[in-house]
């Protein structure tokens, strides 16, 4: 359904279109930017104060965003026409509450937030409720069940994650059974949400992931249409994005299943907005991985790839508004960690990385830098992806966080 806005306003009067933002990362804060570009006024939320969205809405709030008491006093106070949430651990429940008091919109939906806040929601959603190919996995409760489950269904190499985390977080790559416990105390310890609980995945023998950027948005009938961007590719580091490039190139068979799939699960979670499906390739064969109701991490290459990057597909497509998801270069992203564990750095090495042609970086303004948390991208254009892959990495190696 369209939200048939008949009037876009301006933000801090009584017709100002108001949106939420559950969540103020660097993802955050573009959807925020491309939404303020239309006269959206926009209110951030966050658990951490100054976070990059924060920056640039119009008011801001901190609170733990598991608190479903604290995010419904947020929505009450602030009235907002769309709740957008931008992380997965988020009081899901009261989302779904207040979803059912018809009082506002969760963008996608409250259940797509529900369902994908946890491993355990999702995959067993595609793998037996859709019957969509995953790797083989098993939820365990215990060490015991886990150690039980790798030996005697899944076996090595395989890998355990929490059923609720995020960039990688908490994520094992188990070789033999000497690394049980450690991956189960690392899951334990580093997931969003202490839920007691794991997942084990069976490794696939895939030749490449891809991340299907899926948009739903209205057309001129007010009607939900399907739409795909052009693959990406990705490397994962222990499980956290390091690089992505778009196009991926792939089989004309592995690309229209990869829609396949990615279209019967976002029609399955419903509503507007951008979808990240991840999946894995083998030749024409394609798995179903994860799916994040909102924009991708490895989907910042669009900001130079395509006429609209997934945070203005995103925003226009939450509003009702018509969306173009075509490719306009090739390009590439590559990550600039941390590389410290100190609040308030700075950064060198900016102006050398943008003497390298066709480069463009995105500093995110995080407060405080961790040793692996990615405080900015360096972005690419090129003739090809490999080329612009080799620049954006040269950039990203250019800047050095300094404190």
């Amino acid at each position: 359904m369209s939200p048939r806005f008949p009037v876009f306003g301006t933000p801090y009067t009584s017709n100002a279109i108001r949106v939420l933002m559950l969540g103020a990362g660097e993802l955050g804060k573009e959807v925020i930017i491309e939404l303020q570009r239309l006269g959206v006024e926009v209110i951030a939320v966050d658990r951490y104060a100054k976070a990059p969205g924060h920056q640039v809405a119009h008011r801001s709030y901190v609170v733990d965003m598991t608190d479903g008491n604290a995010i419904r006093a947020i929505i009450e106070k602030e009235q907002p026409h769309l709740v957008v949430p931008e992380i997965e651990a988020i009081a899901t429940q009261t989302l779904l509450e207040i979803e059912a008091e018809g009082k506002v919109e969760i963008i996608p939906t409250a259940r797509a937030a529900f369902l994908t806040m946890n491993r355990e929601g999702i995959r067993r959603l595609a793998a037996e409720d859709l019957g969509l190919p995953t790797s083989p996995y098993y939820f365990a409760h215990s060490y015991e069940e886990l150690e039980k489950a790798i030996h005697e269904k899944i076996g090595f190499p395989c890998f355990v994650k929490p059923v609720m985390s995020s960039s990688g977080k908490g994520q094992s790559r188990l070789m033999g059974p000497a690394d049980v416990r450690a991956a189960w105390d690392y899951a334990a310890s580093s997931g969003r949400v202490d839920t007691g609980k794991v997942i084990v995945e069976g490794m696939i023998d895939f030749d490449y992931e891809i991340t299907q950027l899926t948009v739903r948005a209205c057309n001129a009938d007010g009607q939900i249409e399907t739409s795909f961007c052009e693959p990406i590719g990705h490397v994962q580091k222990n499980g956290d994005y390091v690089e992505s490039w778009q196009p991926m190139k792939m089989s004309d068979i592995a690309k229209k299943r990869s829609q396949e799939i990615a279209k019967k699960v976002t029609d399955s979670l419903g509503g507007r907005g951008v979808f990240g499906v991840e999946l894995f390739v083998r030749g024409d064969e394609v798995w179903f991985s994860e799916v994040s109701p909102r924009p991708h991490d490895t989907g910042l290459v669009t900001l130079v790839t395509q006429f609209q990057s997934e945070f203005e597909l995103h925003a226009k497509a939450i509003l009702g508004l018509p969306v173009n998801v075509k490719l306009k270069e090739s390009g590439a992203s590559a990550v600039i960690y941390g590389g410290v564990n100190h609040p308030g750095v700075g950064f060198s090495g900016v102006e050398k990385a943008l003497q390298v042609e066709g480069v463009s970086l995105r500093l995110f303004g995080k407060p405080e830098a961790f040793i692996k948390r990615r405080m900015g991208v360096a972005l690419a254009i090129a003739s090809s992806t490999d080329e612009a892959r080799n620049l954006a990495k040269e950039a990203s190696g250019q800047v050095t966080v300094i404190v």
